[in-house]
């Protein structure tokens, strides 16, 4: 049991190896910072090379142990290869962070089903796959494990602007998040999304610019958002490490919004 006049102990995540795929993303850097913080030894994976030696330099600057792999989650023998690696390197695969995919935006009639299915297959069937290979080898080690998928606001409300690929894509996440938390409930693996709402990233940065366009956008947007703000990479720290440790042992199944109440209106 843990020792409740300790509760900082609760998230404690020192020496546990973590898989992070998407690394180099705006999300997958949020995560490599907080669990290289924290302590973890990290298995970065990302298909941008460059973006990925920086994050992993970055990670082992703040003191992580860190394997990079160079790929993309795109087959079941690259999954299969990348949690291989974790346990070749570190003996174990304790947190899996899924923070690759993808957004392709155009309106229904425009949009080619080459594109709708290459972000169901980044979104959806990499993040199912990736679960599967961590799954059995959490199972092996019959210790139980840590899986953290990636939603967005998205996957509960719908957008006018061409994103049927997108929120179907994230809403599949959330009945998966659902569906995997039943599954592998009894076997002390628990699977959790976060979901954010618009937040700091090189694909967003337009809107927190001053400019005529950004400020009509963002003000639009800010008027359905209570706490009156865009997100920052910052707002998805706590919920990651919550999510990645013992505190959230008894929460599985779970969409955390980190949305600033934009879900709660």
């Amino acid at each position: 049991m843990p020792d409740l006049t300790n509760p900082l102990s609760m998230f404690e995540v020192t020496g546990k190896v973590a898989l992070i795929s998407g690394a180099s993303g705006a999300f997958g850097m949020v995560a490599a910072r907080v669990l290289a913080g924290a302590g973890c030894k990290l298995v970065l994976v990302a298909g941008n090379a460059d973006a990925l030696a920086e994050i992993a330099a970055e990670a082992r600057s703040i003191g992580a142990e860190v394997e990079a792999v160079n790929a993309r989650p795109d087959t079941e023998a690259a999954c299969a290869d990348m949690v291989a690696q974790a346990v070749e390197r570190f003996g174990a695969l304790d947190i899996l962070v899924v923070a690759s995919g993808m957004n392709k935006v155009a309106r229904i009639e425009e949009m080619p089903v080459e594109t709708f299915t290459s972000v169901m297959d980044a979104n959806v069937t990499q993040s199912w796959m990736l679960a599967r290979a961590a799954t059995v080898q959490m199972k092996a080690q019959g210790s139980g494990g840590k899986i953290v998928l990636v939603s967005s606001a998205r996957g509960l409300l719908g957008h006018p602007a061409g994103y049927t690929a997108y929120c179907a894509s994230k809403a599949a996440v959330d009945g998966m998040t659902k569906a995997l938390g039943c599954e592998l409930g009894p076997t002390g693996i628990t699977v959790n999304a976060i979901a954010p709402t618009v937040f700091r990233s090189p694909l967003t940065a337009w809107m927190f610019e001053d400019t005529e366009k950004a400020k009509t956008v963002r003000e639009g947007f800010l008027a359905r958002v209570p706490k009156g703000r865009l997100g920052e990479p910052e707002d998805l720290a706590g919920p990651l490490l919550f999510l990645a440790s013992r505190a959230s042992d008894f929460y599985t199944g779970h969409i955390l919004y980190a949305d600033g109440g934009y879900t709660a209106g």
